[in-house]
């Protein structure tokens, strides 16, 4: 199809779209589809009149104008500097489409990224503040104006948790986030999948950001009731179910298959970059108003939530483009790249027919039903990997709360100290999430890429209870390797592993799936999150060396939970061997 001039501008789609060009006033207009987007005036493609010709483009909400500006200034400049840099002609129209594309696609990995950032970061103060609310006050010099008795051993802890089972108390606060997040993950997907991602992701974060600040207010308001934390908790868990299943299904709608392990494992380094900011946010105030670890975060929250109202972009058709090819026309997944995707994009493919266009312009759009909690199921490897998620989540969740903590009893840092040097965890986890995404989009094999990893853990989380604490270069080193074997796997299945299975051959390009499949497998993960620190709770006042005990045999059994995946793709890869071996002896 041939692109036109339109007052200086070039127009027109390819892929079922008719040019967009000035509809005669005889023919009068129709009111176009609505659409879930939230763009003014209905669909992208703008008006249709009674003739099945598309009027002048549709008139877009102010967000969609203004983020367009910015990215096509920035965009604009830096090509001119590269222009003249290098003595190059500017590319022409069909080029600056495959540009503006990748702009649009970048803009939202970026955002999206600091989106989920901001969701761990204000998760993360609660276990840097858990040894400031008990700690050992005989090795503290008491204030002068202090009211308490001189025989008073807990006058510098925080009541209620100044008590001998305060480790339990801990937990129960810890385990009201978790059990209401994992409860309200089930939930949270369906409604994903109903309701515009951009009004239910900003109401998500302003509540959260509401929440976390109540949870440091209480330091501020002189609150003693355990209750009132335990209540804050439920209800910060309940608003932060809004944030990954829509995250993941925001990417997903802009990103296909190819290279996706590796664009979600660096992308998912935000989970570990938002406990980093969070530990470090934390320290900064927990020897003096801790509450201020809570407020701080909650506010940038909050925040972030403002800005995901104005700027968020749900689909690629909202910016005149359409999403990435999941799979071939004969339902086998594809394996091509990024920049394949975008080849096959509509604003950059330059040949079509025009009475094909016209015709599929003129046939109205049916939007597929969302899928339902057991259609969602019965998904070949959605099962296995949401088990194994389980044991693996119980891991990683149990050193996010449990290790700053960890850190002060048995190497005998300050409270500041263990919090910064709790972060080599994650810093770890981001490595280990890029590494299993790039492994598994080598060798196309999600599950024994998972598999492998956790197999490794087992005995490294056993030498780090044994030797890593035999001086900070072993405390450093086998963190950063604990961090990369035990958040790999757990980062790969809730990014990757999620959205292909949410986009599976299995359901005939109804993309509606990825949302309530994400919340599945996240939900079912969290079970296991809030079984991890609640069992440390409960064990590690028996030693610490019964938690590490316990952190094996749930990475075992998260190994075990894959064997099924592994075998099959091992299968999968031998006949892929033999017709390679077929072809080259014809």
């Amino acid at each position: 199809m041939e692109r036109r001039l339109w007052n200086g501008k070039w127009i027109g789609r390819t892929g079922g779209l008719a040019p967009r060009a000035p509809c005669p006033a005889s023919h009068g207009t129709l009111s176009s589809s609505p659409r879930l987007s939230g763009v003014q005036g209905g669909s992208p493609r703008g008006h249709r009149c009674q003739a099945g010709h598309y009027t002048c483009p549709p008139t877009h909400a102010p967000r969609r104008r203004i983020m367009t500006l910015l990215l096509s200034w920035v965009s604009g400049f830096l090509l001119e500097v590269g222009v003249r840099a290098g003595g190059k002609s500017r590319p022409g129209p069909w080029r600056k489409a495959r540009l503006e594309s990748h702009r649009f696609r970048g803009f939202i990995l970026l955002l999206t990224f600091f989106i989920y950032t901001c969701y761990h970061m204000s998760r993360k103060p609660i276990s840097v503040i858990k040894s400031r609310l008990h700690q050992n006050c005989s090795e503290l010099v008491k204030p002068v104006n202090d009211s308490h008795s001189l025989n008073d051993t807990t006058w510098c802890d925080w009541a209620p948790f100044d008590k001998n089972n305060y480790k339990e108390l801990l937990g129960a606060v810890d385990n009201a986030f978790l059990v209401a997040y994992a409860i309200g993950m089930f939930i949270s997907g369906i409604f994903g999948e109903r309701l515009p991602l951009r009004y239910y992701l900003s109401a998500g974060m302003l509540l959260s950001g509401l929440f976390t600040s109540l949870f440091g207010l209480g330091y501020f308001w002189k609150i003693h009731m355990l209750w009132y934390f335990v209540l804050i908790q439920i209800c910060n868990g309940l608003a932060q179910t809004t944030g990954w299943p829509s995250v993941v299904t925001c990417v997903g709608n802009w990103f296909g298959k190819g290279k996706r392990g590796l664009i979600m494992g660096i992308w998912n380094s935000h989970t570990s970059v938002g406990n980093i900011l969070g530990s470090l946010i934390a320290g900064v105030w927990v020897n003096e108003q801790w509450g201020l670890s809570f407020v701080v975060p909650g506010v940038i929250t909050a925040a972030m939530g403002v800005i995901t109202f104005f700027f968020l972009i749900e689909y690629p058709e909202d910016v005149d483009c359409t999403a990435p090819q999941h799979h071939t026309s004969d339902g086998l997944e594809q394996n091509q790249d990024y920049a394949e995707d975008l080849g096959n994009d509509p604003c950059t493919n330059k040949e079509s027919s025009l009475e094909s266009a016209a015709r599929c312009s003129r046939e109205p759009s049916v939007q597929p039903a969302a899928i339902s909690f057991l259609g969602a199921l019965r998904i070949p490897g959605v099962v296995e990997f949401s088990l194994c998620l389980l044991f693996a989540k119980l891991v990683s969740y149990t050193f996010l709360y449990w290790l700053p903590l960890y850190i002060f009893n048995v190497a005998h840092f300050s409270a500041k100290q263990a919090g910064d040097l709790s972060t080599l965890f994650d810093v770890g986890g981001i490595m280990g999430g890029i590494m299993a995404g790039l492994i598994s989009d080598y060798t196309n094999g999600r599950a024994t890429t998972c598999c492998i990893m956790l197999i490794l853990a087992a005995p490294m989380m056993f030498l780090y209870n044994y030797i890593g604490q035999n001086g900070i270069t072993n405390s450093i080193v086998m963190l950063i390797i604990c961090g990369a074997l035990v958040n790999g796997p757990y980062a790969l299945i809730t990014t990757a592993v999620s959205a292909d299975l949410g986009t599976h051959q299995s359901l005939k390009g109804n993309a509606k799936a990825l949302s309530t499949v994400t919340a599945i497998i996240d939900g079912t993960g969290s079970i296991g999150a809030a079984l991890g620190p609640l069992l440390a709770g409960l064990i590690s006042p028996t030693g610490w060396n019964n938690v590490f005990y316990m952190l094996i045999s749930a990475d075992i059994l998260a190994c075990l939970l894959l064997c099924r995946l592994v075998y099959k793709e091992i299968v999968a890869w031998k006949s892929s061997l033999s017709r390679d071996r077929r072809y080259k002896e014809i």
